[in-house]
């Protein structure tokens, strides 16, 4: 079973870095996340995916853009992660954890 990780990407934002837990107008949460890859021939997502693999301490090959590959709102395929370990990584879901 894949966990489903929604984000939100800043290409070009300086650095590579996890701004924490965001919520939309319809009480999605999602992740804010900034590479300092530019959207160039897929370059702003292999960082995105190279981060998320570093901080959830995963192979990348677990780690897949399952939509949203041109968009800034993506969703992640996440294997061999649960709730615990994104809690660990992220911090607690306003969405799951109700926050």
């Amino acid at each position: 079973m894949a966990e489903i990780l929604a984000v939100r990407l800043t290409p070009r934002g300086g650095r590579d870095a996890v701004d924490g837990w965001a919520v939309d107008a319809d009480g999605r949460a999602y992740l804010k996340v900034r590479v300092a890859s530019p959207p160039v021939d897929g370059a702003a997502n292999a960082a995105l995916v190279a981060l998320i693999a570093k901080t959830l301490r995963v192979p990348r090959s677990a780690v897949r853009v399952a939509s949203g590959e041109t968009a800034r709102l993506k969703r992640l395929e996440l294997q061999g992660v649960d709730q615990a370990q994104l809690a660990a990584a992220f911090g607690p879901n306003p969405a799951v954890d109700g926050a």
